[in-house]
């Protein structure tokens, strides 16, 4: 399979973010992930080979998997007589779901302290205006898991946010939905990725409103917004190995990356290494085989 970084299909762009590029398709919207790699919220100039097929696969599962647990924004393909000639390539990577409102809000969860929240608790022992107990280690469980939402920034790095600044964006009663929401469905998915030898470490989700409901959409428990350690190479005190960008991220934490645009060049190693992560994370979540 070609990587894909561009698509350019015979519909009216709605938008492009940093890894999926968003159609009109009739009243609904054609999402389509390409294999753009985004870290520190900066995109990188080379693509990740099958990234957007497995992004693709995996929310499909999850929604599927989670379906009775809350509703979500997917609707069945039926492409129109217009991409009749879409390429397998691009097909395994799209999904056409309804158009809802986006909510001004990530709404983040974590089970482990970890990335971002392990930073702040270094320095404040709080993450997003929890208090944590003192003395945690890196990569250790939290007594619970805990919602710890941030900014959408169109532009450079989102932002951790409290409560009463996620109110202020979303209003107190969606705030608390959106809330119990991504911790019931946190759990869901924690239980189903432990029973296949995985912990599900942290994770964001998307929520829209659609028809005057609030709707998981986006994509959901992907390697891409989520940090996935396998069982057995779990401790803590490190940044454990795992089926995700972390991968990534530790490699550029090691070269000293300022984190800002433009983004270096990637060894080949590490991309392939990575392409790898995310087929493996896909298949033992899935327990479905990865077609290549």
């Amino acid at each position: 399979m070609q990587t894909i970084t561009k698509t350019d299909l015979p519909l009216k762009l709605f938008s492009s973010g940093k890894v999926r590029d968003t159609y009109e398709l009739d009243d609904n919207l054609l999402m389509v992930a390409t294999d753009r790699l985004s870290a520190f919220d900066v995109v990188f100039p080379m693509g990740i080979p099958y990234k957007g097929a497995v992004l693709t696969e995996l929310s499909l599962f999850w929604f599927e998997h989670l379906k009775n647990v809350t509703k979500n924004h997917l609707l069945p393909l039926k492409l129109p007589p217009a991409l009749s000639a879409l390429p397998l390539s691009l097909e395994r990577r799209a999904m056409r779901v309804v158009k809802a409102k986006p909510l001004p809000i990530e709404c983040v969860v974590r089970g482990y302290i970890a990335g971002s929240g392990w930073k702040d608790y270094q320095k404040t022992g709080h993450v997003c205006g929890h208090s944590l107990p003192a003395g945690l280690k890196q990569a250790a469980q939290l007594p619970q898991p805990i919602f710890t939402p941030s900014t959408k920034a169109t532009s450079g790095h989102d932002e951790n946010i409290n409560k009463e600044q996620g109110v202020k964006l979303v209003g107190k009663d969606v705030y608390e939905e959106v809330e119990e929401k991504t911790i019931r469905i946190y759990e869901a998915g924690s239980r189903h990725a432990k029973s296949k030898g995985i912990i599900l470490a942290d994770t964001k989700f998307e929520f829209g409103v659609y028809e005057d409901e609030i709707i998981l959409i986006d994509e959901v428990l992907t390697p891409d917004s989520s940090r996935y350690w396998p069982i057995d190479s779990y401790a803590e005190g490190i940044s454990p190995p795992s089926f995700d960008k972390q991968f990534v991220r530790d490699y550029l934490e090691g070269i000293k990356w300022n984190k800002a645009p433009p983004a270096p060049m990637l060894p080949k190693e590490i991309i392939d290494k990575t392409s790898e992560k995310y087929i493996e994370g896909y298949e033992k979540i899935s327990g479905r085989k990865f077609a290549r």
